[in-house]
């Protein structure tokens, strides 16, 4: 897990919001305080689709909504004079671009062993940091690809001419 605060917040808080630059992420949860509280779970609702749409891999891919269908509402409720008092957006890697993450660690994790590849983004007095954070279906002694997320994350934030310094 490491921390990186971002150096220039309005550069990244314009890729965060306005470009498809996170869109490999899915949401699991956004919480963003403006004049009132938003609280978004970003948990497929299945009840909501039929049965034919949920096996239509093209409308439920996922268990959370990608970032880039929530990207535009959580916009709409930030956008504005003001910024918000605080915002935290848990996201989770696609599962599609976790065996690219796992070729760097341990050959003996697989993707199936990989819950989620986590990154959750904070905003809060002004500043914004990004934390990253893995999830197992069970118990590995194994840090390796803690540290090979926390190197795809440097290459990523770098790649995207999004600036930090690690906390």
């Amino acid at each position: 897990m490491t921390s990186f605060y971002i150096t220039e917040l309005k550069n990244f808080m314009s890729k965060l919001l306005a470009t498809n630059c996170f869109d490999s992420f899915l949401l699991a949860e956004a919480n963003i305080s403006t004049a009132v509280e938003y609280t978004i779970d970003g948990h497929i609702n299945k009840d909501f689709y039929t049965r034919e749409e949920l096996e239509d891999e093209q409308i439920c891919p996922y268990d959370f909504s990608p970032w880039s269908a929530m990207r535009p509402i959580c916009y709409e409720i930030i956008k504005g004079k003001r910024s918000p008092s605080r915002f935290k957006f848990v996201f989770h890697l696609m599962p599609d671009y976790v065996p690219g993450v796992l070729k760097g660690a341990d050959d003996s994790i697989t993707p199936d062993q990989v819950k989620a590849l986590v990154l959750t983004i904070k905003y809060e007095n002004g500043a914004a940091s990004i934390i990253t954070g893995t999830a197992f279906h069970t118990f590995l002694m194994d840090k390796t690809l803690d540290a090979q997320w926390d190197k795809t994350m440097r290459q990523f934030l770098a790649k995207k001419g999004i600036l930090y310094s690690e906390i």
